[in-house]
């Protein structure tokens, strides 16, 4: 592995610390964060959004290899198929906590998709549904990746293709838009419920986000504990202090 320093002394080997951290940071972390966190992702027996949305073992194999094989046009289409298929059609969770998870993903370095990948899985069948979710969605699309690079590599220089590529990008950009609307659109539906103040601050955090975020001034990782703790605070100011639930 790159990064991993190995010096042999005798019958014993030490390894860089620093590296096996990285490692464990940028390969590992992603997949150990959302398996193991079990008061956000509670098991799935009898926590689904309704009576409907409990899935066996093929239906869940049997979606995921469909959006495996449907996964084109980057991270915020896929996102957004995901999200159409699991939530709206299937409603195996609720646009609430599809909305939750993928906040907390955002805390996971590495690929967040296979982030969310975890937690659905673990939602919808626990860790039988992890496995299955993972090799449902990587299945196809590693499978058609390595077709299309195969392919991409002898037409790669042709004019048309440039041009293809070219208009793919606003298309990308607009579904981009798209899923961002409706992973925000709950918590600022529950914002605007709780009252004013609960919307103008949900509404300043983004607007701050946005600024802080602009051109990669403030590190994704400050930005995101600094919004948590803003939360959080906000939560026990209006809740904590008189012992209710938040």
């Amino acid at each position: 592995m790159r990064g991993l320093v190995c010096e042999a002394s005798g019958p014993v080997s030490t390894v860089s610390v620093s590296a096996l951290a990285d490692i464990v940071r940028r390969h590992w972390f992603p997949f150990l964060l959302p398996a193991c966190y079990n008061g956000v992702v509670p098991p799935s027996d009898s926590h689904l959004s309704n009576e409907h949305a409990k899935p066996s073992s093929g239906e869940i194999l049997r979606v995921w290899l469909l959006l495996g094989a449907q996964s084109f046009g980057g991270g915020t289409a896929t996102l957004s198929l995901i999200r159409r298929e699991i939530v709206e059609e299937r409603q195996w969770i609720s646009p609430e906590e599809f909305a939750r998870f993928w906040s907390l993903v955002q805390l996971a370095p590495g690929i967040n998709l296979l982030a969310l990948t975890i937690l659905l899985g673990r939602k919808s069948g626990g860790a039988l549904g992890i496995a299955l979710a993972l090799f449902g969605l990587l299945l196809p699309s590693v499978t058609i990746t390595l077709i299309l690079t195969m392919a991409f590599a002898r037409v790669e220089h042709d004019r048309w293709m440039r041009e293809a590529l070219s208009g793919i990008v606003p298309a990308v950009v607009g579904l981009g838009l798209v899923t961002v609307w409706q992973i925000a659109r709950p918590p600022l539906d529950q914002s605007r419920r709780e009252g004013k103040d609960s919307f103008f601050l949900a509404i300043l955090l983004i607007v701050g986000s946005v600024v802080a975020a602009w051109e990669r001034r403030v590190p994704v990782v400050f930005i995101l504990l600094g919004a948590a703790a803003v939360g959080a605070a906000w939560s026990w100011r209006r809740h904590g202090r008189r012992g209710e639930q938040p």
